[in-house]
């Protein structure tokens, strides 16, 4: 295949891993190339970025009632500190007993948040407050984070932008705890690349299938498209491990899958990667697995 077809980032033959959820089989014919991400991925970009959600400057919509002063100037902070790439200044708001429901700790949100600075040196976060409420001695608040920024390399940038909304408590003008609720992020790379609509529920249940589609909004023509799915476990040692992927030579315009979740609840981050001649995008959205009750 000629080299045009595929991006610096994309290197070596692989297969994809096994796991605890797979996804079925395209509902396109299709041949099948082998390759690997390198360093940067997109599962690694988006758990690397959702661990900000909660560290940027608030702005109330109308609607919301005032939040206490204390909180709106830890807020700013924060975003200060961030803004400035000053590793320390951010994890000081952090407490050393720092947990979140993807397995973070204070050490490893540390060395995300080290890699994350060193990938993408010009992060651009914009934060909205949904909800705060006061619980004795400590504050748990809502927030939606829109991140931008590029990951520069000599011969083509990758372009991010993620959209995360996370629940953290915060006791003594420190974070203590984080849940993501929902996570959405793409990469994009080259002179022209293909717009995609990315179809995926927010959330299913245990052991229910689903459809999961990725279909290129661009006619298709004459030009060729490979594609890819893949799903991953949501934890710590997914952070900044890079994900093989199989790469398809698709007959249509898009990827179209059927996938189901695993038997217990558990978070997965569904990932699809579309390549043209003249770009990539690539689009990963947290799948929330909870049961009935929404646990």
């Amino acid at each position: 295949m000629p080299n045009r077809f595929i991006p610096q980032f994309v290197s070596q033959l692989q297969s994809i891993p096994s796991a605890s959820m797979s996804l079925g089989q395209s509902r396109c014919r299709s041949g099948r190339l082998r390759l690997l991400f390198a360093s940067l991925t997109l599962g690694l970009a988006l758990s690397l970025a959702s661990s900000w959600a909660n560290r940027v400057a608030a702005q109330v919509p109308s609607t919301a009632s005032e939040p206490p002063p204390e909180l709106a100037s830890l807020l700013s902070r924060i975003d200060t500190a961030a803004s400035a790439g000053d590793l320390a200044a951010v994890m000081r708001f952090y407490s050393p007993n720092f947990t979140s429901a993807d397995g973070l700790t204070y050490n490893t949100l540390k060395q995300t948040l080290e890699d994350l600075w060193k990938r993408y040196p010009d992060l651009q976060y914009q934060t909205t407050l949904e909800s705060w409420e006061q619980q004795g001695d400590a504050i748990t608040t809502v927030t939606t984070t829109t991140i931008t920024g590029v990951y520069p390399d000599e011969r083509r940038n990758l372009n991010l932008s993620a959209t995360i909304t996370a629940r953290q408590r915060l006791q003594n003008d420190q974070i203590v705890e984080q849940e993501i609720l929902s996570e959405r992020s793409e990469l994009t790379a080259g002179d022209n690349p293909p717009t995609v609509s990315f179809n995926l529920p927010e959330q299913v249940t245990p052991g229910q299938e689903f459809d999961f589609d990725a279909v290129v909004m661009e006619p298709l023509g004459e030009r060729l498209l490979l594609g890819a799915a893949l799903e991953e476990p949501i934890g710590v040692e997914n952070y900044l491990n890079p994900a093989p992927i199989e790469l398809e030579l698709l007959s249509s315009g898009g990827l179209f899958k059927v996938g189901q979740a695993p038997k217990s609840p558990d978070d997965r981050w569904i990932s699809a990667v579309i390549v043209r001649y003249d770009g990539i995008t690539a689009v990963t959205q947290r799948l929330r697995v909870v049961d009935q009750a929404g646990n």
